[in-house]
């Protein structure tokens, strides 16, 4: 066993460009053509590469998740007034885009088998309430039960918006998260497993509904001599720099969610004989791609313990999202279900996962978390 006495920093899941530089190729290319924006060969050609990795006929390269998330509402006809159902275990970006929209949140519980949308609350959701839309995320890169909550969708009637900021390459049943809905979301943020400094991506197999977002996209501009405005328009558009840093990275993605991978194994064999030590569910039909390794905690040893005692020796780790109808902003507006992800977040932490620590990183994380059970 190797043990560490090291005390360099350990993030919990830091941008991690490729050992064969494939990102500067791209960029190189973008400023020996003097193609530093706004768009490029390399906004093209990631939204086609994109597209093809999980499976989409289109797809609209922007500026982050956030804005693609906003234009997948307007896209989906959301306005003033509307009822969007959203999961309450979620980062803000996932609600924030509904009340740019002028319209009304309507939060839905988590279950323990996904961590995700629990599909029991969603239908007492639909009983309740007619959407709009319906935002489902994939957390942490699980899948949700993308098969009831699609069915339920149809027989209602409402889009689908997949939030898969956090699981890209992540496959239910074979086929690619993202790609089950009207529209799917993907994130490129400093931390997500692939990044481009900031940026996003939306997917549809409706052509002529990404093409819109691009318009949107591009303060919607129409195709005039002159700047002429018929609909109001956003600066959502990814830089062909940008984009350039995220062809590369796609290239070592399958690479990068073999490392992720990786680490949970790592950490599920040397923890989960711990009592107490619960690690977030991986079913037969998902294969994620494991972008933050999660646990929950059921015994003496609380998450705070295990996140105070990493921090005094330079590692990161944070707490399980903390649900959208318990924050200030967002506890006005109701929530449907039966306090699942209220309890994973009291109960859970996020692990660091950062796929460029070594053996020494991972033994030295491990070694510091047992003294608090011995």
């Amino acid at each position: 066993m190797i043990v560490a006495s090291s005390n360099s920093k350990i993030y919990l899941s830091s941008p991690h460009m490729s050992e064969e530089g494939y990102e500067m190729q791209y960029i190189q290319e973008a400023f020996d053509t003097n193609w530093i924006a706004p768009l490029g060969k390399n906004v093209n050609e990631f939204e086609k590469e994109l597209a093809q990795k999980v499976g989409a006929k289109s797809a609209a390269a922007l500026s982050s998740g956030t804005a693609a998330i906003h234009l997948a509402l307007k896209a989906a006809g959301v306005s003033a007034g509307d009822i969007v159902f959203c999961p309450s275990l979620t980062f803000s970006a996932t609600a924030n885009p509904i009340i740019y929209q002028n319209a009304i949140p309507v939060f839905i519980d988590s279950d323990y088998e996904t961590w995700n949308m629990c599909p029991v609350a969603l239908e007492k959701a639909f009983e309740k309430y007619k959407p709009k839309a319906v935002i489902v995320v994939h957390l942490y890169g699980l899948s949700a039960d993308m098969d009831r909550i699609v069915e339920i969708c149809k027989e209602h009637n409402v889009p689908l918006i997949e939030d898969a900021a956090e699981s890209l390459g992540n496959l239910y049943k074979g086929k690619h998260t993202g790609t089950f809905g009207d529209f799917g979301v993907f994130s490129f943020n400093g931390n997500k497993i692939i990044t481009t400094s900031g940026g996003g991506m939306l997917v549809s197999d409706n052509v002529e509904r990404v093409a819109k977002v691009r318009y949107w996209a591009t303060q919607a501009r129409d195709p005039a001599r002159h700047y002429q405005h018929s609909e109001l328009g956003f600066n959502y558009r990814m830089s062909n720099v940008v984009a350039g840093i995220g062809r590369g990275q796609l290239k070592v993605l399958d690479k990068r969610i073999g490392q992720k991978n990786n680490i949970f194994e790592f950490y599920k064999r040397e923890l989960e004989h711990l009592e107490g030590v619960k690690f977030m569910p991986i079913n037969e039909w998902n294969e994620p791609n494991y972008w933050l390794t999660c646990i929950t905690l059921s015994g003496k040893v609380k998450p705070i313990d295990i996140m105070e005692v990493l921090e005094k020796e330079n590692i990161e780790s944070r707490p399980i999202w903390k649900p959208m109808h318990m924050q200030p902003f967002f506890e006005k507006y109701d929530f449907v279900g039966t306090n699942v992800s209220e309890k994973l977040f009291e109960n859970g932490v996020c692990l660091p996962s950062d796929t460029k620590m070594d053996d020494e990183d991972l033994y030295r994380t491990v070694e510091i978390i047992k003294r608090l059970w011995f």
